[in-house]
């Protein structure tokens, strides 16, 4: 799914004061900040989410239950009150396939010109390649923790914002980048970004398809977060590399954020190796600062166990890890 350089390797109320300065294990300083009161993220509610998502089947390109997963998420948002954009596209794959693809956009306040943008993938890798049985590498993903869980997450913070009395004072923006799980880390084929260092080897054709191809021309944002791979138990989240890169500042107020809500035990504070994903074409493409929050092994840099096999099933995913996530998420936004 990514192209890893290992480089390196219920309402809620704050309280904290806004002057208290510490170090943080990775040789920050971080100055605490004040919490605006944000509603309860509801995990079960994710965790729904994610299970239809799942009982659609793979949700690989050109299948029907790609065609009825789509229709789902724009049903979804528009129930959430979310005007909705549905950008189709045809992706060449770096095997010769043409995929019909759909990126889907919600937005909520679009008069608001500070906008934040949240994102996950949708689609399911077409094959099981890190399967440890042979026979079963030709079987599609069931995903659930590889794309669904991050696209449950934002679907309950659409529901929470909308079921909420107070709204946060910036404009909102998801997308569901689609096509992001076709290529083939495992082979020398480049697909390297005209006018960039990355090579994607056929990886995230629907973020690229979007950064090019702005759903509101000049859009901007004031920053963006990417979810992958956000419901595992005991998930952690390291500092992403490329997104300490892009956007260090985003990354450690999210972080500081987690860990002011008591979760640092997942947002280790703690550096990450440089993750190809999302998050890498609108930072080089539209130029929108946005960093990834993604499940690492911060000793190995590898994945969560399941990663492109068979056993991506809800057997992976844990309400604890969602709520974790998705009331950062929800605190992250009404901060600003």
């Amino acid at each position: 799914m990514k192209n890893i350089l290992i480089f390196a390797w219920a309402l809620v109320i704050g309280t904290a004061a806004c002057k208290t300065d510490k170090k943080t294990e990775s040789g920050t300083t971080e100055t605490t900040q004040t919490m605006a009161a944000a509603p309860a993220f509801n995990a079960d509610s994710a965790y729904a989410y994610i299970a239809q998502q799942v009982a659609f089947g793979p949700r690989v390109p050109n299948t029907p239950a790609h065609v009825r997963t789509g229709d789902y998420l724009v049903a979804k948002l528009k129930q959430f009150g979310f005007a909705v954009t549905e950008q189709t596209f045809q992706a060449k794959t770096w095997d010769g396939k043409t995929l019909n693809a759909r990126n889907i956009i919600g937005s909520l306040n679009p008069q608001a010109t500070k906008r934040i943008l949240l994102a996950s993938h949708w689609d399911s890798r077409p094959r099981s390649d890190q399967d440890s049985v042979a026979t079963d590498r030709t079987d599609a993903v069931p995903a659930a923790n590889d794309g669904a869980s991050g696209v449950g997450v934002l679907l309950e913070l659409a529901r929470t914002i909308q079921q909420a009395q107070a709204k946060p004072n910036v404009g909102i923006d998801i997308i569901f980048f689609d096509a992001e799980d076709w290529g083939d880390g495992e082979k020398a084929v480049g697909d390297k970004e005209p006018g960039t260092d990355f090579d994607f080897i056929g990886f995230c054709l629907g973020s690229r398809y979007w950064s090019k191809n702005l759903h509101v021309p000049g859009y901007k944002a004031y920053y963006g977060i990417l979810l992958d791979m956000v419901g595992a138990k005991g998930a952690t989240f390291a500092k992403e590399g490329l997104s300490m890169q892009f956007a260090p500042s985003i990354v450690n107020q999210v972080w500081q954020t987690a860990s002011q809500l008591g979760y640092s035990q997942y947002f280790v504070d703690t550096p990450g190796g440089q993750i190809t994903d999302d998050h890498v074409a609108p930072n080089v493409i539209a130029k929108i600062p946005m960093i990834d929050i993604i499940h690492t092994n911060p000793q190995t840099g590898g994945f969560f166990k399941d990663w492109h096999t068979n056993d991506d099933t809800m057997a992976n995913i844990d309400r604890n890890t969602l709520k974790a996530v998705g009331q950062t998420l929800v605190q992250t936004l009404y901060n600003e």
